[in-house]
């Protein structure tokens, strides 16, 4: 496996977030065309508007299903932040930080985390700024 750094950190899936999306996307686009087509068409509307309603709802499962994940996913890393923040300093993370600043320090190493979560939590610093700062990476293959 490639080694994991800033500039590669970010997880792509080509089948879902390429594939998948653009196939919905014209299912759509081709749905709402024919919905507005049988406008004038007693017989095609409601096979058209029931096609339209079915790819309203593929969307949303699709925005769903990587949604929900991520979102307990999110709940563990805090949990894990904190735990880690405890075990190396003896306190809980700064109530300052944001979910997102959080995640973004889950990537530095144990000897620079403490320090940069408490300069994260003084300069209000961004998750991608958190993330540029980190110096030694510590990966994450194991995410959502």
């Amino acid at each position: 496996m490639k080694q994991q750094a800033y500039a590669n950190h970010r997880r792509y899936v080509p089948m879902y977030h390429g594939v998948l999306f653009f196939l919905l996307v014209v299912t759509f686009i081709g749905s709402c065309v024919n919905l507005s087509m049988s406008f004038g068409d007693h017989q095609r509307i409601y096979s058209a508007s029931l096609i339209t309603a079915i790819c309203l709802i593929l969307g949303l499962t699709y925005a769903f299903v990587r949604i929900f994940p991520i979102r307990v996913q999110d709940r563990a890393i805090r949990a894990e932040e904190n735990l880690r923040h405890y075990v190396l300093t003896g306190k809980l993370l700064d109530p300052r930080l944001t979910i997102r600043q959080i995640i973004g320090l889950r990537f530095a190493s144990d000897e620079e985390f403490p320090e940069l979560s408490r300069r994260a939590a003084e300069e209000n610093l961004s998750e991608e700024k958190i993330k540029q700062a980190v110096k030694n990476w510590r990966a994450d293959y194991h995410r959502a």
